[in-house]
C-alpha cells in the first residue's frame, strides 16, 4: 500500500515522513507520527499564569495598581486632608523602595518562575516581598511609621499589607491572562493569523497550470512555496518563528507572486543588519506584502517593494513600503482587517512593548513595526 492510499492526511506529513520508510517504518507508524506532527497544528499553547515581571506594561500595570491601592487604602482611614497627606507620605516613604526593590527581584528571578508550579511561585513572591517589607521596614526605623505607629505590631501590620497586595496583584494578571488566552481567543487568534486570501490561492494555482508542462521543476518549487505557507498560516498563533523563517516565508510568497506579474513586480530586501537569532510572531511580513502587492502594485501595473529590518538596541524595526495610485479605492476593506490583527496580536503578546504605525501619502504607504528584540534559545 503507497501513501497515496491515505488522502486523508497533508500531502506535507507524507513528504515529511517518507523517508522513514526505508528505515523499517511500516504504513501504520508513518500514519502515527505524521498525526502526531500534524497535531501540533491545533494545540493551544496552555496559559502562563504568571505575568512576565520583565515586560513594560505588567511593570507599568503594577506601579499604577499598587500606587491606587495605598492611596485608596489612605483615604479611608484618613479623617482630614491633612491625615490623608500624613497617611500618603508614611506610606509612601516604605512602598517605593518595596515596590522598586521587589519589581528588582523579580525581573532578574523571572526566567525561573514558569519552572514551578504556579501555586509555589505565588507562595515564593509573597514570602520574597513579605521579607523585603520586613527589612526595609526594620533597617528605616522610625522614619517608615507615625507617630501614633511606633510599636513592633507596626511590622506585621506591613507585612501583611504587602502580602495582600501582591496576592490582589497576581489574582489581577491571573484573571487578565484568563481573559486574553482562554480556547475562543486562542481560536481567534489563529484565525486572526490565517489571513492568506483566496485569491492568492486560486491566483498561484493557475499560474503553476500555465507552467506546469513547460517547466515542470519551477512548477513544483511553486507548490513547495504554497505548501509552505499555508502550514505556517495553520501553525500555533502564540508560537514564536525565527525572523530567518519568516523572511524566507516572504520570499517565497514574493516569488510566487513574480511568477505571474512578473518583472512588473520588484522587491528591494534591506535586511543586511536584519539579526539572524531574532523571534518573531509568525505570518506578520507575509500580510504586510501581500497587501502591498495587492493594493499597491497591482493598480499601478508596476512598483517596486521596499523591506527593511534592522536591531535597533533591544528593539527590532520591522518596516514595508509601496507606492500606490494616487486617490486609488481599495478593492476590498481586507487590507484594513489584515492590518488591524497584526496590530492586536502584537499587542497581544507584547503589550505596550510593541508599536505599529502606518504612514500614508498620496503616492506612499508605509507600514512601521517595533517589537522588543527577542533571541532565539
Amino acid at each position: 500500500m503507497s501513501a497515496h492510499s491515505y488522502p486523508q492526511l497533508h500531502a506535507d506529513a507524507w513528504r515529511l515522513f517518507l523517508p522513514l520508510q526505508g528505515e523499517g517504518w511500516d504504513e501504520g507508524d508513518l500514519i502515527i507520527n505524521a498525526m502526531k506532527r500534524m497535531s501540533s497544528i491545533n494545540q493551544i499553547i496552555t496559559p502562563t499564569w504568571l505575568p512576565n515581571f520583565r515586560n513594560l506594561g505588567t511593570v507599568l500595570r503594577t506601579v499604577l495598581l499598587v500606587n491606587a491601592i495605598a492611596f485608596f487604602s489612605a483615604l479611608t482611614q484618613a479623617d482630614t486632608f491633612d491625615h490623608l497627606w500624613q497617611q500618603l507620605l508614611y506610606g509612601s516613604a516604605l512602598l517605593q523602595p518595596v515596590l522598586l526593590m521587589s519589581l528588582l527581584l523579580l525581573y532578574i528571578i523571572n526566567p525561573y518562575l514558569n519552572r514551578f508550579n504556579y501555586w509555589l511561585n505565588v507562595a515564593g513572591i509573597v514570602v520574597l516581598v513579605a521579607l523585603i517589607t520586613l527589612g526595609l521596614d526594620k533597617l528605616g526605623g522610625d522614619l517608615f511609621a507615625a507617630p501614633d505607629e511606633l510599636n513592633s505590631f507596626r511590622y506585621l501590620r506591613h507585612v501583611l499589607e504587602s502580602a495582600i497586595v501582591i496576592l490582589l496583584l497576581l489574582s489581577y494578571f491571573r484573571w487578565r491572562t484568563l481573559a486574553l488566552s482562554p480556547a475562543k481567543h486562542a481560536a481567534r487568534l489563529q484565525a486572526l493569523q490565517a489571513r492568506i486570501r483566496p485569491h492568492f490561492l486560486f491566483n498561484s494555482i493557475n499560474a503553476v497550470l500555465a507552467i506546469v508542462r513547460a517547466d515542470p521543476k519551477r512548477a513544483e518549487i511553486a507548490l513547495e512555496d504554497m505548501a509552505d505557507l499555508f502550514r505556517m498560516a495553520m501553525s500555533d498563533a502564540q508560537e514564536m518563528v525565527s525572523l530567518r523563517k519568516e523572511v524566507q516565508l516572504a520570499r517565497q510568497y514574493i516569488a510566487l507572486e513574480v511568477m505571474r506579474m512578473g518583472e512588473r513586480l520588484q522587491v528591494r530586501w534591506d535586511i543586511q543588519h536584519m539579526p539572524d537569532d531574532a523571534l518573531i510572531p509568525p505570518l506578520v511580513l507575509q500580510p504586510l506584502l501581500e497587501n502591498a502587492v495587492y493594493h499597491g502594485i497591482e493598480p499601478l501595473g508596476e512598483g517596486c517593494i521596499e523591506v527593511k529590518i534592522r536591531q535597533d538596541g533591544k528593539h527590532l524595526q520591522v518596516q514595508v513600503s509601496n507606492p500606490v495610485a494616487p486617490h486609488a479605492r481599495p478593492h476590498t476593506q481586507g487590507h484594513k482587517i489584515a492590518l488591524s490583527n497584526i496590530r492586536e496580536r502584537l499587542s497581544l503578546l507584547f503589550d505596550v512593548e510593541a508599536d505599529y504605525r502606518v504612514e500614508r501619502a498620496s503616492d506612499y504607504y508605509h507600514v512601521h513595526i517595533l517589537i522588543p528584540y527577542v533571541k532565539e534559545t
